[in-house]
């Protein structure tokens, strides 16, 4: 048999087997719950200035965003936040509360293989890459403000 006309057969195979996603309802789906947890996340941080009118912005903000990774942990844990993931997609993942997911979901995944080698290792291996591109690259912002500032 030729090779080429195996892999074609089989490409053709896989495309008719691949669901069908629905484009435009999934990019509507997204938009709303992305925005959802975001009003959520503004309808926090006003009643936390609300409550404490002392508080300065920066620390409500402070606050709001512990609040909305908390929720998002605690979701996760339940298992509810990985059903509006799989509902809203990117609406999801985008704001903090995907990153607090991507941190969590990893660590209740491999909690049976132990503190250490389960918990700890496995915990970041979604989310560790960003964590150090973040890191990597306000390194390198820092520097060349500081190069600037000199001039």
């Amino acid at each position: 048999m030729d090779k080429n006309k195996v892999n074609i057969a089989y490409t053709k195979f896989v495309e008719m087997r691949i669901p069908k996603t629905k484009f435009f309802p999934s990019l509507i789906w997204a938009f709303l719950v992305g925005g959802l947890i975001c009003t959520v996340g503004q309808g926090i941080f006003d009643g936390l200035l609300a409550i404490f009118p002392e508080l300065s912005k920066d620390n409500t903000q402070a606050y709001t965003l512990v609040i909305l990774i908390f929720l998002a942990s605690f979701l996760t844990g339940l298992g509810i936040y990985d059903k509006i993931g799989a509902f809203a997609g990117a609406g999801s993942i985008i704001p903090i509360t995907g990153f607090s997911n991507s941190i969590a979901s990893p660590a209740l995944d491999f909690k049976n293989e132990g503190l250490i080698f389960g918990l700890c290792v496995k915990m970041f291996s979604i989310a560790g890459p960003v964590i150090v591109t973040g890191i990597a690259s306000s390194i390198i912002v820092g520097i060349i403000y500081y190069i600037v500032g000199l001039f």
